[in-house]
């Protein structure tokens, strides 16, 4: 749970250490360090943690061009691949979603006959469960797995690429060449995680990353993900890792954490109050 297994070595988590070479002086000074608005340095963050929607990729890009390819594409999607290992798993935690989504009386929520009843009625049924979830923007492990593997599809066949605001490969690079580790958590499966930063018009951006995280280590909006997070990146106090997101709910959760947090503003985000409490900023680059 955690730390996705096939993306590079996170490695152990370890204080930047500091040198009286110049070169390494400059680099601390301007890498390692914050220096607040009275004058006083304080120690920088030692691991970043994005956010994706909103924070690195505009919101429309999910809303009007993941979400439709995969609600266009469920049933071919489920046709094609019905007798695989794979799609049997989701078809499984589809049905236990559903079940529990019925038991509470869920919106748009229709009961999925079982496999003896035919195919095709039990993908008629799936694409019905599956459109209701997309449209309420469910943040559901299952319905999110799901669109992993149709997206997978789209990517492969250049039907999908990942879009991402322009600071944000410039940002990644940058703290790839300072040491500074980087890693995403995403309310999207890991494996869609990884296929929209490996497939962009700047390249492949996992290079630049060292782990991912989903839901399967907990709801973004409550704390104690973030503790299950800081204690998978080993790190000694969980204000080493700072969290970028837009989504002020979030932002309230990392800081009971004890997490450093920045909320993104992005052409599109939903607005926040204006006694919100946290710092904000327009670009990856301000960090």
């Amino acid at each position: 749970m955690g730390l996705d297994p096939t993306t590079p070595n996170h490695g152990p988590i370890s204080p930047f250490t500091h040198s009286l070479l110049p070169e390494e002086t400059q680099r601390t000074d301007t890498v390692c360090r914050v220096l607040k608005e009275d004058g006083e340095v304080k120690p920088h963050h030692h691991c970043i943690l994005l956010d994706i929607e909103g924070t690195t990729t505009p919101i429309s890009f999910v809303a009007d061009i993941l979400f439709p390819y995969a609600r266009n594409n469920v049933g071919s999607h489920l046709r094609a691949t019905y007798e695989s290992e794979e799609t049997q798993d989701d078809i499984r935690m589809l049905r236990m979603q559903v079940d529990e989504d019925l038991k509470q009386g869920v919106l748009g929520a229709q009961p999925i006959p079982p496999e003896d009843a035919g195919k095709d009625k039990v993908i008629s049924a799936l694409e019905a469960n599956v459109s209701a979830m997309i449209s309420a923007d469910r943040k559901v492990t299952a319905l999110k797995q799901l669109q992993g593997h149709i997206w997978r599809t789209g990517y492969a066949r250049n039907e999908l690429q990942g879009e991402f605001f322009e600071d944000v490969p410039v940002a990644l690079s940058k703290w790839h060449t300072a040491g500074i580790k980087v890693y995403i958590y995403s309310s999207g499966s890991r494996e869609a995680q990884r296929l929209i930063f490996g497939y962009t018009k700047y390249g492949d951006l996992r290079k630049y990353l060292c782990g991912f995280f989903d839901t399967t280590i907990g709801n973004k909006r409550v704390s104690r993900s973030y503790s299950e997070i800081c204690q998978s990146l080993g790190v000694d106090e969980p204000s080493q890792v700072l969290f970028a997101t837009d989504v002020l709910q979030e932002a309230v959760a990392a800081k009971e954490a004890g997490l450093q947090v920045v909320i993104s503003l992005r052409p599109g985000n939903a607005p926040l109050p204006p006694d919100h409490g946290f710092r904000t900023v327009d670009s990856l680059l301000e960090i």
